[in-house]
C-alpha cells in the first residue's frame, strides 16, 4: 500500500471493481483514450482491465474509501519481451486534476522497478490526451514515435497514438 497525500493506492478487491466499473464505462464511452469495445458488461470489462500475475491492478481511494481511479501494470510482451513493463490508467471524472493520475503513475513506476523490469513502455497514448502526455513526460517518459491516425477519437477524428518509453 502506498500513500500520496490523502490518496491510498492498494490492490483492487471485488468491491472496488464494482465501484470502479462506472468509471471504466465512462472513460470507454467518452471515446477519447481507449480503443476498448463500448457496451461491455461488468464481467466482460473485467477481462479487459484486471491483470493476472505477474501483473497487478490497483485502485486509488480517498480517506473515506471512495475509488478515485485505477491502474494496471505487467509485462508489455510475454517471453523475451517480458523485461519491459506496460501500464494503463483511468481516473474518475470527479477526481481528475487532483493528482490521482500522478499518484497512480508514481506507484506503477515504483512497482515496476521493484519487480525488476528494465523499462516501461506505453503502446498507445492518444496524442490529443494532452494532460496524460504531459504527465507521462513529467514522470520521465519520452515519445519515441507516433503512429499516425491510429485512433478514431470521438471528438477529434483520426489522431495519432504515441509510443512512450522510460528506462527504469
Amino acid at each position: 500500500m502506498s500513500r500520496t497525500s490523502r490518496t491510498v493506492i492498494r490492490e483492487i478487491a471485488e468491491d472496488d471493481w464494482v465501484e470502479f466499473f462506472p468509471t471504466f464505462t465512462e472513460v470507454i464511452e467518452a471515446g477519447e483514450t481507449y480503443a476498448f469495445p463500448v457496451g461491455l458488461s461488468i464481467d466482460e470489462a473485467r477481462g479487459w482491465w484486471l491483470e493476472s500475475p505477474p501483473g497487478v491492478t490497483v485502485v486509488a481511494v480517498d480517506e473515506s474509501g471512495v475509488v478515485l481511479g485505477s491502474a494496471k501494470s505487467g509485462p508489455n510482451r510475454p517471453g523475451r519481451g517480458s523485461h519491459v513493463a506496460t501500464a494503463s490508467f483511468m481516473v474518475s471524472s470527479a477526481a481528475r486534476g487532483h493528482g490521482v493520475g500522478r499518484a497512480l503513475g508514481e506507484w506503477v513506476l515504483a512497482w515496476a522497478r521493484e519487480q525488476g523490469y528494465a523499462a516501461m513502455q506505453f503502446n498507445a497514448v492518444v496524442e490529443t490526451n494532452v494532460a496524460a502526455v504531459a504527465l507521462w513526460q513529467d514522470l520521465g517518459f519520452t515519445i519515441i514515435g507516433t503512429v499516425p491516425e491510429a485512433f478514431d477519437s470521438r471528438g477529434h477524428g483520426r489522431v495519432g497514438l504515441h509510443v512512450m518509453h522510460q528506462h527504469l
